[in-house]
């Protein structure tokens, strides 16, 4: 992972993401999705923006799928925005840095 990008699991995704005070922004991913790679620039970039405003992690599904599977992830990418413990909202797909921008706008 780049810079401010945390890597999620199945074990810590309870604490560190439900139990964060910060919004928390994740991919879901995993290493054979094309459409993954390419919005993994994004995704770093925003952390950089949002560093300090929003928690940005990554996700891989083919390892930590009892998330995913809870969640109802059946499509990657997807970018799932989590506030004091709830989803608030997401993106599906090979996305925009607007677009998610947008979803971060709103929740902070």
């Amino acid at each position: 992972m780049a810079g401010n990008v945390i890597e999620y699991s199945d074990q810590n995704f309870d604490s560190d993401v439900l139990g964060s005070d910060t919004p928390v922004l994740i991919d879901f991913w995993a290493v054979w999705c094309g459409p993954c790679k390419a919005i993994a620039p994004i995704v770093e970039e925003i952390a950089s923006d949002y560093d300090g405003k929003v928690k940005v992690g990554k996700m891989d599904v083919d390892n930590n799928n009892q998330v995913a599977m809870k969640y109802g992830i059946r499509s990657i990418p997807t970018l799932l925005l989590f506030k004091g413990g709830e989803v608030v909202d997401q993106v599906i797909g090979n996305v925009g840095k607007d677009s998610i921008e947008s979803m971060l706008e709103k929740a902070l």
